[in-house]
């Protein structure tokens, strides 16, 4: 008897230490039952729409992956904060949310935030997933811990480029904001015009703060450097303030935008954006063209009936699908470094939207199209 009890002693403690020490070597965030990923994200409180969007498609396919039993019987548990649309908050978010046991980072949106997010990743040796921004940052260099999963905006550069020279426009104008992000994409449009055959014009840089009568300014640079086709990197609010100074002075510049905030720059120019011609890294989320759109309008609709579909809301549908294929493929025992491992040489299919990542080239999707706005107010994709 003393020795059976013993032996049962004995038992327990080893399974103890067994337990102990499967604790002590588990990967942060990742237990049994959860894998935690850690997302900062533009919310503004509510007052970013495309932030609100973004995060309304991702809690939907992340909801509905749960339901289902999660990624390897692990539930995702998705922890949030908000940068405010601020660079330092940005990082700061992503430090603290790592330091609080996130396994991953993902999914922030706007170019300056994603790129804060990145530096706090490599820096801290964590994978950062589906940054939904198009900044040249995060792919050149390239970033071994960096998975991006919509196209970037120099592809949407050579689109809209292209687009312009086959309506006749030759001269090319360029917003773009004062800061190293923004000289790169000057740089980009540069290369689109050289392979187009258009010329780049004029560049014209912009700070945060820039007044109306400073917009005036620009449009009458635009008029006398004879620009045809204006283009932007973002900044959407700020590019519809100059598409209404230019319309006011009666100039007969083409504008023609990226998708960045495209349906709320719509909304806000009215008639004025009738017929203009937007990028679009995603498909028609109104549309039922490919798979990714019908599942997506399927599942939103069940998630929140009478909310209307968004190009934000497919973007974050789309880009929580990728993640999810991506914590799968990372398998049972998800490592960070097991993560990375896993999506090099990975092609996800995500419905008619194609990823690819390769050593040294974490490209993502390569989908771009063009959308015109309608009489309506719709996208014609």
């Amino acid at each position: 008897m003393k020795l059976s009890l013993a032996w049962q002693w004995a038992t327990v403690c080893f399974v103890a230490l067994g337990g102990l020490a499967e604790t002590a070597h588990a990967e942060p965030g990742v237990s049994s039952s959860e894998i935690v990923v850690g997302q900062n994200i533009t919310l503004q409180a509510g007052k970013n729409v495309y932030g609100a969007e973004v995060a309304a498609g991702v809690k939907t396919f992340i909801d509905d992956t749960n339901r289902a039993g999660g990624v390897h019987g692990r539930r995702i548990v998705l922890r949030v904060l908000d940068d405010d649309n601020q660079s330092g908050k940005a990082e700061a978010n992503a430090r603290q949310l790592v330091k609080e046991g996130a396994f991953i980072l993902f999914g922030s949106i706007e170019g300056g935030p994603s790129t804060a997010v990145m530096n706090a990743a490599i820096d801290l040796k964590v994978p950062f997933f589906g940054p939904m921004a198009g900044s040249p940052t995060l792919r050149r260099p390239h970033q071994p811990m960096v998975f991006p999963v919509r196209a970037e905006h120099r592809d949407e550069f050579r689109a809209l480029i292209r687009y312009g020279v086959s309506t006749g426009l030759k001269r090319v104008g360029f917003l773009h904001a004062d800061s190293d992000i923004g000289r790169q994409h000057l740089e980009n449009v540069n290369l689109a015009c050289a392979e187009t055959g258009p010329g780049l014009g004029l560049g014209v840089p912009f700070k945060s703060d820039i007044s109306d009568e400073q917009l005036a300014a620009v449009v009458r640079r635009l008029e006398e450097a004879r620009i045809e086709m204006v283009l932007n990197p973002g900044s959407p609010s700020v590019y519809a303030r100059l598409i209404r100074q230019a319309r006011a002075a009666g100039a007969r510049i083409t504008f023609l935008a990226v998708n960045s905030g495209s349906t709320q720059m719509a909304a806000s120019l009215g008639d004025l954006a009738q017929g203009m011609v937007f990028a679009q890294v995603l498909p028609n989320p109104w549309a039922r063209k490919t798979a990714i759109a019908r599942e997506y309008q399927e599942a939103f609709a069940r998630a929140n009936p009478g909310h209307d579909f968004s190009y934000g809301s497919l973007e974050g549908y789309m880009t929580a699908k990728a993640l999810v294929a991506a914590l799968k493929l990372a398998g049972p025992q998800p490592t960070r470094e097991g993560f990375v491992k896993a999506l090099q040489g990975a092609n996800i299919d995500l419905g008619g939207i194609k990823l690819s990542y390769r050593p040294g080239d974490h490209a993502g999707a390569s989908f771009v199209d063009l959308a015109m706005v309608t009489r309506d107010g719709k996208f014609l994709q």
